[in-house]
């Protein structure tokens, strides 16, 4: 898929097993994948952190040949996973360290339009969410209320 802004084709860093099957070297059972997903949630990783967690420390590749279900799927059974979502969170971040070096630097044009750049993502990927049903149709971005939730 190619950049949004950058002219250029993107490729994701990361690639998933070829395989869609259990390898003999994995010795987690699905009891115990769920279990590691559930206490790296109570540790405060994130969806993204917990995949990359399970993958570099415990050497399971993807969770979902293995147990089955997403790692949102199974926040989602033990009421781990947060109400907004990690992307949106994550550009929410993003916009308010623009916000604060815009406002000790007024005249940073490029960071103006790396702010407007964000915030049209957000207002993007709220609208999705918002017809998807993972974000209530009465959920306003605000940029104090980002600042609240970042900090």
């Amino acid at each position: 898929m190619a950049r949004l802004y950058s002219r250029r084709k993107g490729k994701s860093g990361s690639k998933k097993p070829i395989k869609k099957v259990k390898q003999s070297w994995i010795r987690y059972t699905d009891k115990e994948i769920e279990q590691l997903v559930t206490k790296l949630a109570k540790q405060g990783f994130s969806q993204s952190k917990i995949g990359i967690a399970l993958r570099d420390i415990y050497g399971i590749p993807d969770v979902k040949t293995l147990t089955g279900k997403n790692i949102s799927t199974i926040l989602k059974e033990n009421k781990l996973i947060s109400e907004i979502p990690e992307d949106v969170l994550n550009l929410m971040k993003r916009e308010t360290m623009i916000h604060k070096h815009l406002e000790a630097n007024k005249k940073d044009k490029t960071a103006l339009r790396g702010l407007q750049l964000t915030e049209s993502k957000i207002k993007r990927l709220v609208k999705y969410y918002k017809a998807n049903g993972k974000l209530p149709s009465t959920w306003k971005y605000d940029r104090e209320q980002a600042k609240l939730l970042t900090s």
